[in-house]
């Protein structure tokens, strides 16, 4: 079986919803719920935790065996610092050639999507370069202009029947250690899109996104365990 290291970077500071990485998420703080996803593939022979937070550092060296600690450099701290940067500084400390780099705010992520994808990501090594989430969008969209995007405002055809749109969910990013020196960046010159339920896919930039991600997992546990 081929492995990949998994990057989680995690700061500190959050402007839009404070100290989410440690915020209690349903039972735990919400971080803990992708690094156990991680910890439990055995896709993943690793996982790189990049932050300026000794908390984070303390509480996941203390929770999870395959962690790693990197200590994000000043350079590379604050709210406009490019993810490209820190994923270029994250690798240059790992040995591995294949990365998977994934966020904590992402916390209905499964463990099935994930290892779907890393299949779906080697099996197409022959044809792609790297290999990103998507969500697939089919709704009449509009510049800011009023202009349409998608569609013809003079044939009001059926949604459905509408060209697929494809949003980058920024759930997960699979690439290569030369397909990153080659650009520079998570996204290759050949990249595969890899759509993902829109519900699994909610990422939390907001706090409305927090209190919605927590109902749906708790809504979900419960039927899990009804089920079992």
């Amino acid at each position: 079986m081929t492995t990949l290291t998994a990057l989680l970077p995690m700061k500190a500071h959050s402007d839009r919803v404070p100290g989410k990485n440690m915020r209690i998420f349903a039972d735990s703080p919400l971080y803990r719920h992708i690094a156990s996803l991680l910890e439990s593939s055995p896709y993943i022979n690793a996982i790189v935790i990049d932050t300026d937070s000794e908390i984070i550092a303390q509480d996941a060296s203390e929770h999870f065996s395959k962690v790693k600690i990197i200590e994000r450099p000043l350079e590379l701290r604050g709210d406009m610092v490019s993810m490209n940067a820190i994923i270029g500084h994250d690798i240059a400390h790992c040995a591995c050639e294949h990365f998977l780099q994934t966020h904590s705010t992402n916390p209905l992520l499964t463990r099935e999507t994930i290892e779907r994808a890393i299949e779906d990501y080697f099996d197409s090594l022959n044809m792609h370069d790297s290999l990103f989430s998507v969500t697939r969008i089919q709704s009449r969209l509009y510049w800011s202009s009023g202009e349409p995007l998608n569609h013809n405002i003079h044939e009001l055809i059926r949604t459905q029947d509408l060209p697929p749109l494809f949003e980058e969910n920024s759930n997960f990013y699979l690439f290569s250690r030369s397909s990153f020196r080659e650009t520079g960046r998570r996204i290759g010159k050949r990249p595969k899109m890899f759509s993902m339920n829109k519900l699994e896919a909610i990422d939390i930039d907001e706090e409305e996104d927090f209190r919605l991600a927590e109902t749906l997992f708790l809504m979900r546990k419960k039927a899990q365990g009804e089920r079992t």
